[in-house]
């Protein structure tokens, strides 16, 4: 491969790098590129078929659509009557392929914020090429147009709220020294004011401190319990927040969440009667006046997500890596657990408390495609039968899933911690080239999911897909999470590796048909195992990674993680950390040889900064180890802004094991 020097590989934009990515991109997509797999995957990703997920705001559902029509997406409404239909009207608000188009950007939907209430206006944020970074524009919902001297955000780490017609609270890069914390999201709150002739007056109401990882603001228009809320993050797991100026007293690690008069609270360590990863509630102003008799939701479960509608709170918890969604009524409490179709997973798509009680719900499972589900107390069903959970809309399914299963097996990682895994396939076939995913990070769970992509590219051929639940997660709870971070991280690898030993002790796979795949921080996890057991793996997919974890802080978003990974600075964890990091642990091929690696990135990631795989792949290549490169120049940390950039890289990867797990 063509060298290039270490340090040019930091500059996201450096010509040389630049060169240095795309001659080896194009290398590596010339070899593994399969146009009919591609087509598949893209015909599936841009069906009309797919369920177009909504959100309520007043008398519209808000829906944003991609097919092969519409590259970039749309941005539509419509009302109920008509999505019940099968064919609905959709109102086109914007149409993103014809903006980009009209204004020669390379513009990547981030989402719009609707007016509550009212419903006359939104903050359409827009990001060029996929980053994290947005730019911020006013849009009138009446005229479908943005607004002429309206409210606009210059392209920044954005967080902004309405408060009214002419007020924004807005924490962004204002460009002034200071305005960033050490990780380079806001460290203060303005509040925007419309003025005449287009103009703003801008004036700071609340100010984090530098070595925050960043400060948030919010606005609660809730009709009788308006309020505003400021919080400073400490780092990834501990924050202070601020309500109208008085701060909740909570411990920093607790997380908060009010809804009307009631403050709700998940404590990651018991406070006030409430154990670690409990759910409890209190009148909040009762909280604030020194009452500390919470009330207990959740014992016994991993509390996973809330969400409020007007007369109730939705509580998704886990029991064993399977999901349940129980109904409470505030106020009395009574609870009832919502009805679901037979499957693993399922989650609360959205709510709108300010609009009543309906709820969008989702479920799936690794064989069984999505389901989308309304509830509405008191609703009923086509038929006449009374219900509270209604299926609305089915995903459709692009390969033959007849013949699969899953299973759930457990097995003891090196310190006797029991690590469960799902496992799907067809088991009448014997020992098979199997894909192994995993995280384990920053509390989020892997729950079973339906994935056509996956069904496509690789569960057809009759190979496994196998999904470890590794600690670093959230799906057992706090300690779940706590048990692997900064000096224990070692602790993550040693559960995957139990997992990938099980998987051969089982027979379901011999050392060298055993593929694994993570980005991100699975990325780390992949990159990590490469170096450190390679004798259990065929093949490794290393997405958007970390590697460089000496100075890992020092790049993009990288010191919000600290409190994760370790502080490269202090010499007891920068010893621990030297122990594992991936970039910092490659060994020549004279001295153990690797099985082959795939890196992948995209140029327009700025949150894990692309250095990491850059740096990754010229060091494996220059130890003489296998490894391909690809770099995407659009598609941000997600690694691709549009459904043709997903089956480009997805049949890449796929093709790419396949080849290297088969021999073929």
């Amino acid at each position: 491969m063509r060298e290039i020097a270490a340090a040019l590989l930091d500059g996201i934009d450096n010509p040389d790098a630049l060169a240095w990515a795309r001659e080896w991109s194009d290398a590596t997509e010339g070899a593994y590129a399969d146009d009919a797999l591609r087509a598949r995957l893209r015909e599936a990703l841009d069906t009309n078929d797919q369920i177009p997920f909504v959100t309520r705001r007043g008398e519209y559902l808000y829906n944003f659509w991609r097919d092969a029509a519409h590259v970039r997406g749309l941005w539509r409404r419509t009302t109920l009557a008509e999505y019940l239909t099968d064919t609905p009207a959709w109102e086109v608000l914007i149409d993103l392929d014809a903006l980009a188009a009209d204004e020669a950007e390379d513009w990547v939907w981030k989402g719009a914020a609707v007016r509550p209430l009212v419903n006359d206006r939104a903050l359409v944020h827009l990001s060029r090429g996929g980053a994290d970074a947005t730019v911020v524009r006013e849009f009138d919902l009446a005229t479908r147009s943005f607004v002429a001297d309206g409210f606009t955000i210059d392209e920044a780490k954005t967080d902004a709220v309405w408060v009214d017609l002419d007020t924004l609270l807005v924490a962004t890069d204002t460009g002034e020294k200071n305005a960033l914390t050490a990780s380079g999201y806001p460290a203060q709150v303005q509040r925007w004011v419309r003025a005449d002739g287009g103009t703003f007056r801008r004036e700071e109401v609340f100010r984090g401190e530098h070595e925050d990882v960043s400060v948030g603001v919010g606005y609660d228009p809730t009709p009788g319990f308006e309020r505003t809320v400021f919080s400073r993050a400490l780092d990834f797991y501990n924050s202070r927040i601020w309500v109208d100026g008085v701060e909740i007293d909570v411990p920093t690690d607790c997380e908060v969440r009010l809804h009307r008069q009631w403050l709700f609270i998940q404590p990651r360590t018991a406070f006030a009667g409430v154990g670690a990863g409990q759910l409890a509630v209190i009148d909040f102003a009762a909280f604030q006046d020194g009452a500390r008799d919470f009330r207990v939701l959740v014992a016994d479960a991993t509390v996973e997500h809330l969400a409020f509608t007007r007369t109730a709170v939705l509580v998704t918890t886990l029991q064993d890596v399977v999901t349940h969604i129980t109904r409470f009524a505030l106020g009395t409490w009574e609870r009832e657990e919502l009805s679901l179709p037979d499957a693993a997973s399922a989650h609360v798509v959205a709510t709108s408390p300010l609009d009543g009680d309906e709820a969008w719900l989702a479920a799936s499972s690794f064989t069984t495609p999505t389901t989308l589900l309304r509830y509405e107390p008191g609703g009923e069903t086509t038929s006449g039968s009374a219900t509270s959970v209604l299926p609305v809309k089915n995903a459709p399914v692009f390969f033959d899933a007849s013949t699969l299963e899953t299973r759930q097996h457990w097995v003891n990682s090196a310190d006797g911690t029991r690590v469960p895994y799902f496992i799907t396939g067809d088991f009448s076939r014997g020992a098979q080239p199997t894909l192994v995913g995993g995280y384990g990070g920053f509390e989020v769970s892997l729950l079973p999911s339906f994935s056509n992509a996956r069904g496509i590219g690789w569960l057809e051929k009759g190979y496994f897909y196998v999904q470890p639940n590794l600690r670093g997660g959230g799906e057992f709870g706090p300690e779940w999470h706590s048990q692997v971070v900064k000096t224990n991280r070692h602790k993550v690898w040693e559960d995957h590796r139990a997992v990938l030993e099980d998987v051969i002790a089982r027979g379901y796979a011999k050392p060298e048909q055993i593929g694994i795949r993570g980005g991100s921080n699975g990325g780390l996890l992949t990159s990590g195992a490469l170096v450190q057991y390679p004798q259990l793996i065929g093949a490794a997919v290393i997405q958007v990674p970390l590697t460089d974890m000496l100075r890992y802080h020092t790049l993009s978003a990288g010191a919000s993680w600290m409190a994760e990974y370790g502080d490269p600075d202090d010499p007891v964890e920068r010893a621990a950390i030297a122990r594992w990091s991936p970039l910092h642990n490659v060994r020549g091929r004279a001295e153990v040889a690797y099985p082959p690696a795939l890196v992948t990135t995209s140029t327009r990631d700025d949150r894990v900064h692309p250095a990491h795989a850059r740096t990754f792949a010229q060091t494996l290549d220059r130890a003489g180890q296998p490894v391909d490169y690809f770099e995407n120049t659009a598609g941000g940390h997600a690694g691709a802004a549009d459904n043709d950039q997903v089956a480009r890289v997805e049949s890449l990867i796929f093709i790419w094991l396949e080849r290297h797990l088969t021999g073929s």
